[in-house]
C-alpha cells in the first residue's frame, strides 16, 4: 500500500509536532520498501527530535517547496542511529536519486545523522 501511495513521488511532506502541540511541516526525500518509508535526516534536526520524543506524524506527498500533492496520512516514525539502518536507508536513497543523493551525502560529511523508518497507521 505505501509504496502505490508514493511511489511516482519524489518528496514526502513530514508533518511532526512540538512539545506545546503545533505542527512543523518538512519535505524530504525518501524511498520506500515493502510497507515502510526511510528518511536520512541529521541527527540534531528539529524533526529527528521531535519524532525521538514522540513517533506520531502526519505524512503526504508533495513537491520540493511542500505544496502538497496528496491526502495526509496518519503515521507512526522511528528514529534508529545504527551503522546497519544508516547503511540500508543510505543504499535506498541512492538507488532511488543516484547521483544527487550522492551529491547531498558529499555535502553533509562530518555530520551525525539518523535513519527515520516511517509506517503508516492503518
Amino acid at each position: 500500500m505505501t509504496q502505490d501511495l508514493f511511489a511516482k513521488h519524489s518528496y514526502l511532506n513530514i508533518e511532526s509536532f512540538r512539545k506545546d502541540g503545533r505542527a512543523v511541516r518538512t519535505p524530504v526525500w525518501f524511498a520506500a520498501e515493502g510497507d515502510s518509508l526511510y528518511v536520512w535526516t541529521q541527527a540534531d534536526s528539529g524533526k529527528a527530535k521531535r519524532i525521538r520524543r514522540s513517533g506520531q506524524i502526519r505524512i503526504a506527498p508533495c513537491r520540493a517547496d511542500g505544496s502538497l500533492l496528496g491526502e495526509w496520512i496518519e503515521a507512526q516514525a522511528r528514529a534508529d542511529a545504527s551503522p546497519e539502518a544508516l547503511q540500508h536507508v543510505q543504499t535506498l536513497l541512492r538507488r532511488k536519486y543516484g547521483l544527487a543523493f550522492l551529491f547531498f551525502r558529499l555535502l553533509g560529511r562530518g555530520r551525525r545523522y539518523t535513519a527515520l523508518e516511517i509506517r503508516p497507521v492503518s
